[in-house]
């Protein structure tokens, strides 16, 4: 096995980790026993921020606020991308319906694609694009008993995040090969702590729900934001966005298996789907001997040893 091609199965088992952790957001959430929106939003920062400042200083000891500044203004760009992506998510939640939150998500991949192709040169081969429409056929079964096209703010909102997704990928892509970008994650949550304490005043968690949100913010969004921002350095932003697609499938599963709410037929069809399409798309990577990082990116964006 080559040193890349070892290197892209590290970044696609990262980047199924980092949807493992944002799938758990649904049943963590479900735990509380308040359902303000905004100090979900304040909390999650706020506990985000340290724990990846703590995982940096870990990472790079007396370098740490070196490593923060080199991220630059394309670091500071991208933790605007996230942060925007934590409010554009919660303001879409509470403006539709959840199926039309995760549906409108799904064109993350297209659009990661198309920013990827027009300022990358990234290019897509057909199996990827089947993959794609795959895997956005499967998520709009999951969630087609629920949709419901009259919400038009909270629909754009959703489109909002997949645009910011697709944007933040991109960003990493072109800068992640000769700068660590995991400064990005905490940059984001400090942008995202001022501007969410407003909107959650007054603060109404109790003890228990602050444990919750801890884990909220360390575990689902922290580390899974880590494990993305990682494997960006080795996987197209296209890759990125098909593998996200496993967060929305994943999510209802943790609320069936542990709460036992039945997701229903459709959403273990439509699930079904978007996982074989995922798979098939990385098998039949694998099956060619090459990884699709080094295949598809231009030699400006390829990462280094």
């Amino acid at each position: 096995m080559t040193t890349a091609a070892s290197a892209h199965r590290r970044a696609v088992l990262f980047m199924i980790a980092a949807a493992l952790c944002w799938s758990s957001g649904g049943l963590l959430v479900r735990l509380l026993s308040f359902a303000d929106a905004w100090e979900i939003v304040f909390w999650r920062s706020l506990f985000m921020a340290p724990f990846v400042a703590v995982t940096l200083a870990v990472m790079h000891g007396k370098r740490t606020s070196a490593a923060v500044r080199g991220v630059g203004w394309p670091g500071v760009l991208s933790a605007a991308f996230l942060a925007g992506q934590f409010f554009l998510f919660i303001a879409s939640l509470t403006r539709t319906t959840v199926a039309n939150t995760f549906v409108l998500m799904s064109v993350s991949p297209f659009l990661a694609a198309l920013a990827a192709r027009m300022f990358l040169g990234e290019r897509v081969p057909a199996r990827t694009w089947t993959a794609m429409a795959a895997a956005l056929c499967g998520i709009v079964i999951m969630f087609s008993d629920s949709l419901d096209a009259g919400r038009l703010s909270g629909n754009l909102l959703a489109i909002g995040v997949s645009v910011l997704f697709a944007l933040n990928v991109t960003v990493l892509r072109k800068v992640h090969a000769h700068v660590d970008m995991l400064p990005t994650v905490m940059l984001a949550g400090l942008m995202s702590i001022p501007l969410a304490l407003p909107l959650a005043l007054p603060l109404e968690a109790p003890a228990r729900d602050l444990a919750i949100l801890a884990v909220l913010g360390c575990v689902q969004l922290g580390t899974g934001c880590l494990l993305m921002v990682a494997a960006s350095r080795h996987l197209t932003a296209t890759e990125l966005g098909l593998l996200a697609l496993l967060e929305p499938i994943l999510g209802p599963l943790w609320v069936w298996a542990l709460l036992g709410d039945n997701p229903g037929r459709l959403a273990l069809a439509g699930g079904a789907i978007v996982l074989a399409a995922v798979i098939a798309n990385e098998a039949w990577a694998a099956w060619r001997g090459r990884s699709p990082a080094a295949e598809l990116a231009p030699p400006a964006a390829t990462p280094g040893p």
